[in-house]
C-alpha cells in the first residue's frame, strides 16, 4: 500500500523510534511492519513493564499503546511513577474503545486515541504529528539547556545584577540596591549580557524566564 505522507514525512521519521506495546503478537508484528514500510525505526514489546525495562534514546519518539494488555494495563503508564519515565506523547490503541475510557486516557495528557481497526493512513498521519511535536520539544529543551548553561557560567555579582535588570531596574538603581558604583554595574551587566549572548533588555528577560521557569531533569 501505498502512503502519501511516507516522503514527506521522511526526514522527520530518519533520527526518530516508535514503540509499540501490544500484547498480541500478531498486532505488533503488524503495526511493525507497517512503520518499517515508511521508514520508521520501531521496537516493539509484549508488555508495559518490558518496554520500561527498555532504554530509551533521546531521539523523537512515540509510544504506541494498547490500552488492554495482560498485567500492568496501559493506561498505568499515565500514572505516576511510570510517566516520569515516558515524556514523549502516546498514541492509545484499543478494540474495545469507549467514550469514558478516551476521556480518561486524553485528561491523562494522551497524544491520541484511536480504536481497532483502524486506517494504516491515519495511524502514520497521526504518528507523524507526534514525531513532530516530540521533536520541536526535545529542540526547545536543547535550546533552554544551553541557556542554563550559560547562565549557570555567570559569576554571583553578574547574576544578581542581570536578575535586577530583567526587572526594569536602571544601573543607577541597581548601584543603590547593591551598594555598588555605577561603573561596576555597567560592567557586570556588559558581562553577564555578553555571556547570555543577549542584545536587549526584552532578550534578557526572555532567557531568565526559560532559565528560572523551565524543570530541571527529565528527558
Amino acid at each position: 500500500m501505498k502512503h502519501d505522507n511516507a516522503v514527506a514525512g521522511s526526514e522527520l521519521f530518519a533520527d526518530a523510534l516508535v514503540y509499540v506495546v501490544d500484547d498480541d503478537e500478531s498486532i505488533r508484528g503488524a503495526l511493525t511492519t507497517l512503520l518499517m514500510s515508511v521508514g520508521i525505526q520501531v521496537r516493539a514489546f509484549e508488555s508495559a513493564d518490558e518496554f520500561l525495562a527498555s532504554e530509551m534514546p533521546d531521539v523523537p519518539s512515540c509510544l504506541i499503546l494498547d490500552v488492554r494488555l495482560r498485567g500492568a494495563s496501559g493506561l498505568t503508564l499515565q500514572q505516576e511513577p511510570f510517566k516520569e519515565s515516558v515524556r514523549f506523547p502516546i498514541v492509545f490503541l484499543t478494540g474495545h474503545g469507549d467514550i469514558d475510557m478516551s476521556v480518561k486516557a486524553m485528561k491523562a495528557g494522551a497524544f491520541d486515541f484511536m480504536t481497532k481497526p483502524f486506517k494504516d493512513q491515519d495511524l502514520i498521519d497521526t504518528i507523524a504529528a507526534a514525531l513532530k511535536r516530540d521533536s520541536e520539544l526535545k529542540r526547545q529543551q536543547r535550546i533552554v539547556a544551553g541557556i542554563r548553561q550559560t547562565y549557570d557560567s555567570l559569576t554571583s555579582r553578574e547574576r544578581e545584577v542581570i536578575r535586577l535588570v530583567a526587572d526594569g531596574l536602571l544601573n543607577k538603581q541597581i548601584a543603590d540596591h547593591l551598594c555598588l558604583s555605577e561603573v561596576t554595574v555597567k560592567i557586570h551587566r556588559a558581562q553577564a549580557m555578553h555571556k547570555l549572548n543577549a542584545s536587549s533588555v526584552a532578550d534578557v528577560v526572555k532567557k531568565l524566564q526559560q532559565v528560572l521557569q523551565a524543570p530541571q531533569g527529565g528527558r
